[in-house]
């Protein structure tokens, strides 16, 4: 079948509004249409169906149009709330003038940076700046708008009112607003965004009520807990500074940001006093009360968070918020369950409550402006007693799984559609119906002793099917020099049924009648923990989880402590042999390890199959999952979701060169997970390489460069007389590709067409050009101390304003001279005028002077550390590059690199790829950064503790742009860091001929760059 959604399901880049979607049938599988919008968010209202109850088997699970969880006893309905208030921010979004947007300055700034700025690495996904807008447009815009913001204001209050607790005695509901946002969008990132927006407006608005620098962050375990360490300021992965989410200027507001993060385990209670059961009964004494020795709300909240409580407001985020909940009043729901349902879905509400009643004392004590909650699938939980998978009623966002799949965010999941045995499914999209019977049903504490030979059939037909792709995969993999293996992830109901996988798969010692034990091989040799001679592996290629218990923070299970004492032992010893002092406690050891799955040399990086009790970890960001089986009942396609998210985080985040991202795909077996499936053949292929790109220290500490941060610069040009040095560069052209359409063919349904030109134009005086274009050069850039206009420099500019007019400025395409009327291109064309008058007086008393960065005035290659997977890079010799690696953005740039290792002259060099080197410059009313490629130090003779500094540019076809970033470099950024002192001696040049040989390209680079190193040898700017 010619499918196109399965070959390029792709339709939408992941930084640009998604405004193409798959069209989907009446069964939710995608059709071979383009819809050319936005697809609408589509949402579940559970209703209870026909279907007969209690019969040992999964229901059919289908599709809806907007985010694929739901079941065949499901109807859907759309939420016109999400969809209306999305049509606002989209309005609010296009407003052209700032200050139409009706938010502070501060956010102001962080919007237009979020959407525009040119970021070194990836830059926020679109559905990562859409859920930061609704916060900022329900908290700044709504209130100021009337009815129309009102009306959403009121559904989340009563949203929130509906969902909490009627009686008297409950606590007030708490303010929530859910944010969803798919698996691998980057939730960590639109909570950094939101904590910036929320710090930096309270730090210079101390006075607000609507901003707080206090923020409570909550999560459903250590493991994620652990990862969200980014979101502290001065953490050394901060991503406001690693991730560029904050301007440079801005950073020091986060400062004063306190931040406390935590998983929800922390608000349980804790023992004040150590008392024996007999002492407590002794303390009780006969018919008394028992003694009062747990924790009060004030001294839990003083143990959780001490740095909050004198603050006025906070800002709580829940991460995973699906597990924070109310049970509704007079639950019915779990009563119908049975088994290990009823089980779930009571530790499910008992960690509910324990969540959602530590933000109720915490609110009891402060108050909390907002509770933000973030989840991909913020559903009521089984057993809450709403119908199962209703939507929290206080979401007001939402970028669906077929959102992020059709904008490459994350992978696309693979599942069975057809097999060899007759059946309305095939058997591997419903594995757990086939095998349930023959799995044990209790922990391994009750399930007596099990062989793991004794697995059922259908399981380990399953297991080989899934492992064969594996093996393909893997050998791509080590084929391609990938260091990491790929993971096979299994999720199992129980530890008896995960003890008996672990032993399948892994090897296992059986007891033999007279006590002895033999080694039984693992099936799947890949997967083995023991050598040919019966050996343990020092370092396992299979680990056992207990998700739940590793999460708690609290020690391990005797019995699963004892399940995994081996691999607890031969993960402390290979702590031991890398040299890292001091034994973990079991729990943290495992953590370490399972957090470090895929990453070359840490404890997790031999890992290649993980066999998990109970779901695994949320929030666990191993991006080399490909392959997952479930063996456990899945009843829900929210269960679904959550389980095969742990397999949809991209390994590569670059674009294609449609500018979109390639698919990656995760294979999935024993989950049916009903979503866009289609049997699609698809060889298994490697990864695009990840290196990481850091300073080589401190064998290279020699080869670092030091460069100063500029943000902006000072001139102060002589009182009495002003002249203009011009040159190419001053030149400024006019065209259609610069100020529009200068012809346009206006035709009607029927009648006469006409032409529409600027024609008219020709009729405004030279003279009005003239005077208009000196005025607003005296007005924007000769004002005194005083802000007033030096009017008596407006003959001179007057007469250096014509002269430019009269020799520098080109008019092409049907454009006009009084198109300079237009502000946008007379401040363009009023740059390039200062920038000669600058140049003309370099060396005069008053010289241009270099601002820096009052906060970090200076860079180096030292604090350069980044991954990349861009395959153009180049290995840089250990004697000319401070890094280890140059990522190139194409083959000239490569051939630079090896060039300049060769010249004799050439000390040190480096890339401007992550390094923070930028020109601030004007273009267009607007100050821009410009990144210039390299910095190369040469010694021009004043030996290697003087050398000359020398910016390079490679450059081919220039725009308008371009030029204004050259004068900005050459008028501005040189001569005022050099006349600071203290920097170095600093020059810049530029290759751009070059780019026009396809012939000789490297005797021409060379050529070339040894011009280049004379003429800044000299001083020749040629």
């Amino acid at each position: 079948m010619n499918n196109k959604f399965f070959h390029q399901p792709i339709l939408n880049s992941p930084y640009e509004y998604p405004a193409r979607h798959w069209a989907l049938d009446e069964d939710g599988l995608p059709m071979q249409i383009i819809k050319e919008q936005r697809r609408k968010a589509a949402f579940i209202t559970p209703v209870p169906g026909p279907r007969q109850r209690g019969q040992q088997r999964q229901a059919n699970m289908t599709l809806d149009s907007g985010d694929g969880l739901s079941t065949g006893e499901q109807e859907y309905s759309q939420m016109p709330i999400i969809n209306e208030l999305r049509r606002h921010v989209d309005d609010w979004r296009r407003l052209p003038n700032v200050c139409d947007w009706q938010v502070t300055s501060e956010t102001a700034m962080l919007l237009t940076h979020w959407r525009h700025h040119a970021f070194h690495d990836i830059r926020p996904f679109f559905c990562q700046v859409e859920a930061a807008e609704v916060v900022i447009w329900l908290t700044e815009v709504a209130p100021k708008i009337g009815k129309r913001g009102k009306r959403f204001l009121e559904h989340l209050h009563a949203a929130n009112a509906a969902a909490s607790d009627a009686t008297e005695q409950a606590p007030p509901a708490l303010p929530r607003l859910a944010l969803k946002l798919a698996t691998g969008a980057g939730k960590t990132t639109v909570m950094a965004m939101l904590i910036a927006w929320q710090a930096i407006n309270a730090a210079r608005q101390p006075n607000s009520r609507r901003f707080t620098k206090g923020f409570l962050i909550v999560t459903p375990g250590i493991t994620i807990k652990d990862r969200l360490r980014v979101l502290q300021p001065n953490d050394p992965g901060s991503y406001y500074q690693s991730r560029e989410l904050v301007p440079n200027n801005m950073l020091h507001a986060l400062q004063e940001a306190r931040i406390v993060i935590t998983n929800y385990h922390a608000f349980k209670r804790r023992e004040r006093l150590d008392i024996s059961k007999g002492g407590r009964a002794l303390l009780q004494g006969k018919g008394g009360a028992p003694p009062a020795t747990l924790e009060s709300d004030g001294q839990m909240l003083q143990r959780v968070i001490p740095e909050l409580l004198g603050l006025q407001q906070i800002m709580v985020l829940n991460d995973e918020a699906h597990h924070c909940y109310r049970e509704k009043p007079g639950n019915s729901a779990e009563g119908r369950l049975k088994g290990d349902d009823k089980a779930a879905a009571a530790s499910n509400n008992e960690a509910a409550r324990l969540w959602l009643s530590g933000l109720e004392a915490i609110a009891a004590k402060l108050d909390i402006a907002r509770v933000l909650d973030l989840s991909a699938t913020p559903f009521f939980l089984r057993g809450a007693g709403y119908p199962e998978n209703t939507l929290f009623p206080w979401t007001m966002s939402d970028f669906s799984l077929m959102d992020a799949i059709e904008c490459g965010i994350v992978k696309l999941p693979r599942v069975p559609v057809a097999d060899n045995i007759p059946g309305d499914s095939p058997m591997y999209r419903q594995l757990w119906a086939h095998i349930a019977e023959a799995m044990p049903r209790k922990g391994r504490r009750k399930a007596g002793k099990l062989d793991p030979q004794q697995l059922p059939a259908a399981l380990q037909t399953a297991l080989a099917a899934l492992y064969g792709h594996y093996e393909q995969t893997s050998a791509l993999w080590q084929k391609a020099g990938k260091a990491a293996p790929p993971c096979f992830i299994i999720v199992c109901n129980n530890t008896a049924s995960s003890k008996l996988v672990y032993d399948y798969i892994a090897g296992f010692q059986r007891e033999n009648a007279d006590g002895s034990t033999t080694l039984v091989p693992g099936r799947l040799e890949l997967f083995r923990n023991f050598d040919e001679q019966g050996r343990r592996l020092a370092r396992p290629h299979t680990l056992l989880i207990d998700s739940e218990q590793l999460e708690s923070g609290e020690a391990l299970d005797k019995n699963f402590r004892q399940l995994a004492a081996t691999a607890i032992e031969q993960f402390q010893q290979d702590r031991a042999r890398r040299g890292i002092q001091g034994e973990l406690g079991d729990a943290e050891l495992l953590r370490e390890v399972m957090n470090t799955v895929g990453r070359p040399g840490a404890l997790g990086g031999s890992i290649r199959c993980v066999v998990s009790v109970a779901m695994l970890t949320e929030g666990w960001d191993a991006n080399t999952v490909t392959h997952i089986l479930g063996v456990r009942a899945f009843g829900t396609q929210l269960l679904c979701e959550q389980v095969v998210g742990r397999a949809l985080r991209r390994q590569s985040y670059a674009l294609n060169e449609a500018g979109l991202f390639d698919v990656e795909y995760a294979d999935v077996l024993g989950i049916p997970f009903d979503f866009t499936a289609e049997p699609v053949v698809a060889p298994a292929k490697p990864p695009p390489d990840t290196v990481q790109v850091k300073a080589m220290r401190p064998e290279r500490d020699a080869l670092e460069i030091r460069f100063p941060r500029v943000v902006g610069y000072r001139t102060e040009p002589p009182a009495d007389k002003l002249t203009a040095t011009f040159n190419a560069d001053h030149r400024f052209e006019l065209t259609p590709d610069l100020v529009g359409a200068t012809e346009t063919l206006n035709e009607g349904l029927i009648g006469e067409a006409i032409d529409l030109t600027l024609a008219h134009l020709d009729k405004v005086r030279r003279a009005t050009v003239l005077f208009e274009l000196t005025r607003r050069l005296l007005l924007n850039h000769y004002r005194d101390a005083d802000g007033a206009p030096k009017l008596y420099l407006f003959g001179q500019l007057k007469r250096i304003t014509r002269q430019w007019l009269d020799g520098y400025l080109v008019c092409k395409g049907g454009t006009h001279p009084a198109q300079l009327m237009y502000q946008a291109l007379a401040d363009m064309a009023c740059e390039r005028i200062t920038a000669a008058i600058t140049q003309a007086q370099q060396g005069q008393a008053r010289p241009v002077k270099a601002m820096l960065d009052a906060y970090n005035p200076s860079g180096s290659t030292a604090h350069v550390n980044f991954t990349s997977s861009k395959p153009t890079r180049w290995a840089a010799a250990a004697h000319k590059c401070h890094l280890n690696w140059i990522i190139c953005d194409g083959n000239w740039e490569a051939e630079f690199c090896r060039v300049a290792e060769a010249h004799e002259r050439v000390l040190a060099y480096v890339k401007n790829h992550g390094l923070g080197l930028e020109v601030p410059y004007r273009y267009q009313n607007q100050v821009h950064r410009y990144r210039p490629d390299f910095i190369v130090q040469i010694d021009d003779g004043q030996g290697r503790a003087d050398p000359l500094n020398l910016i390079v540019e490679i450059k081919g076809r220039r725009n308008e742009q371009d030029k204004d970033k050259k004068l900005a470099i050459e008028e501005y950024w040189i001569p005022g860091v050099n006349n600071l002192g203290g920097h170095g001696r600093w020059a810049f040049a530029e290759f751009t001929d070059v780019y026009q040989m396809q012939q000789d390209f490297g005797d021409r680079v060379e050529i070339e760059f040894g011009k280049m190193v004379r003429n800044a040898m000299t001083g020749d700017k040629q």
